[in-house]
């Protein structure tokens, strides 16, 4: 089992840096750090382009807003 993502974040800054974290809002952000993740991840495969525009500029194009 993968250890909490704010204890990554944690030994991570401190390694690198040799940072503690300040307070525990800290460490708090990045365990909702963790949901965004696995949100994500549970997307993967299944966000995609429409069949047209099949660019993104074409894409920044279309959703353009008239007069800019």
């Amino acid at each position: 089992m993968n250890p909490p993502l704010s204890d990554l974040v944690q030994a991570n800054a401190k390694l690198w840096s040799g940072v503690e974290p300040p307070n525990a809002a800290a460490v708090e952000m990045a365990d909702m750090l963790a949901q965004v993740i696995e949100g994500f991840e549970r997307l993967r495969g299944e966000l995609q382009f429409e069949d047209e525009p099949a660019t993104f500029l074409a894409a920044l194009q279309a959703t353009k807003e008239i007069g800019q």
